[in-house]
């Protein structure tokens, strides 16, 4: 599948050539064959938006995470050896918003609300966290040359307590996993004075999760402390780490004190500087590697939709039998009513709603309720001529038409009085629609079946005597 990715490495092009033959051919297979399935199984409403261009040829990102005052504005400075717009440095909170500092042919700044609407950033998702979050959200641009082979993203810093969580207005922590899901190498910086790790930085390690690869620690200002300080402060700083980073693999923390200004304390100047070449190295690695981690990341991708559509796929063909077998389970069961206090005067006895009214008129009663004014309905029964006892249906529709009810119901009140079903009616029928007439033009719903009481007397069933 992927025949083209060691052609191309191994041409002798240069590797930004290289990458962006890797990733045309990445986001080739991606529109190609994974997008469909992700919008069939609606991968994006359960899990991550869809990828667009930008995000397969954008530069390596680096994401710096960290309480407020561990340096990772200064950290930045350091990398690029210059100012970048936007930056703010102080011992107090500064930086409030996420800052992507990206190359630019000139220096300056895109506010949020224009960044996530450029299709050649890959920030367009990011319009999904609301105006909350694209207020504090900017890229930084200058012509630097570091920036030609990555973008770092400076996040605020994270303070403790519940006001700081609620007075965002936005969920950090949904923000920093969508840029834990993207960028190349994730960095924590910690304070050598202050390694407390306050719950909203834990909840925004947690937030990293499946992306425990790209994570490395930094341990900042570490020239400010002596050897045995140090040696204690790197002890607590794994031991704190243990308890939120869930992994078997002790994490990789670099020593160090990354700014421009004199050490205060040389004991350990050559640990340092080792420090930091290693750190150095690390990020230098990611434009080489950057083709691997999108390819690493698109199969990550695609073994998550897998499973995503087994599932979907499943539930849907399981759905289906469990709801008859729900229906199936509620038909044999007897029908769950509440009892007890005031519900056991109301469903059933004399005093229950409809008692005595409409269809349920005579019902307990030993006489037939229609005979009391069948001696009226008689006297028009035998204005219509009647043959051997009874009359025809078309005898029959001239008098019934005559209440304006619509066919439909004159028609399912013609059911119901047929008892015999012979298609003409005896007076005792007759005199029956001529009742259920009266309960429909007084408002009552007309039974589906002809309630017992209703049949007419001489059409009833003998009770047989059970000596």
């Amino acid at each position: 599948m992927f025949s083209w990715l060691g052609k191309e490495s191994g041409s002798g092009r240069s590797p930004q050539d290289v990458l962006q033959t890797v990733t045309g051919g990445l986001q080739s297979l991606y529109t190609g064959k994974l997008l469909p399935l992700e919008e069939h199984y609606r991968f994006h409403e359960f899990h991550s938006p869809a990828l667009e261009e930008a995000d397969f040829k954008n530069l390596p990102m680096v994401l710096l995470v960290g309480q407020y005052s561990t340096g990772k504005t200064t950290f930045i400075r350091y990398l690029l050896e210059q100012d970048f717009p936007g930056m703010r440095i102080g011992p107090e909170p500064t930086t409030d918003s996420f800052i992507a500092v990206m190359y630019g042919e000139k220096e300056g700044s895109i506010p949020g609300n224009a960044l996530v609407v450029d299709p050649k950033k890959p920030f367009r998702k990011l319009n999904s966290f609301g105006n909350a979050f694209l207020n504090r959200f900017m890229c930084s641009q200058l012509p630097n040359q570091v920036l030609k082979s990555i973008s770092i993203i400076d996040s605020p810093g994270i303070l403790s307590g519940e006001k700081q969580r609620i007075s965002r207005g936005y969920d950090f922590c949904q923000v920093l996993q969508w840029f834990a899901e993207r960028v190349d190498r994730i960095i924590l910086l910690f304070d050598a004075h202050k390694l407390d790790i306050s719950d909203e930085f834990s909840e925004a390690i947690k937030a990293f999760r499946g992306q425990d690869d790209k994570i490395r620690v930094v341990l900042n200002k570490a020239d400010q402390v002596d050897t045995q300080q140090l040696m204690r402060v790197y002890g607590a700083l794994m031991w704190s780490l243990g308890k939120v980073i869930n992994t078997p693999e002790v994490v990789r923390v670099y020593i160090g004190s990354f700014w421009a200004k004199p050490l205060q304390n040389t004991e350990n100047r050559k640990l340092f500087e080792m420090e930091a070449q290693d750190l150095f190295r690390d990020i230098q690695s990611l434009p080489k590697n950057a083709a691997l981690r999108k390819l690493n990341d698109l199969i990550k991708r695609a073994r998550l939709a897998k499973v995503h559509a087994y599932i979907i796929s499943h539930l849907k063909k399981e759905i289906a039998p469990l709801m008859s077998m729900i229906r199936e389970e509620e038909n044999s069961m007897p029908t769950q009513m509440v009892h007890g206090g005031a519900f056991e005067g109301t469903m059933e006895g004399p005093f229950g709603q409809g008692y005595g009214e409409g269809a349920g008129e005579g019902a307990g009663e030993e006489e037939w309720v229609v005979a009391k004014d069948k001696p009226l309905y008689d006297e028009l029964f035998y204005t219509m001529s009647p043959v051997n006892g009874k009359i025809s249906g078309v005898n029959a529709k001239k008098e019934m038409v005559n209440s304006k009810l619509p066919n439909s119901v004159l028609g399912k009140i013609w059911k119901l009085a047929d008892y015999d079903m012979d298609g003409m009616l005896d007076e005792e029928e007759f005199a029956l629609a001529k009742h259920l007439i009266k309960i429909k033009l007084e408002g009552f719903e007309l039974p589906n079946e002809l309630p017992p009481h209703l049949v007419p007397p001489s059409q009833r069933k003998p009770v047989q005597n059970s000596e």
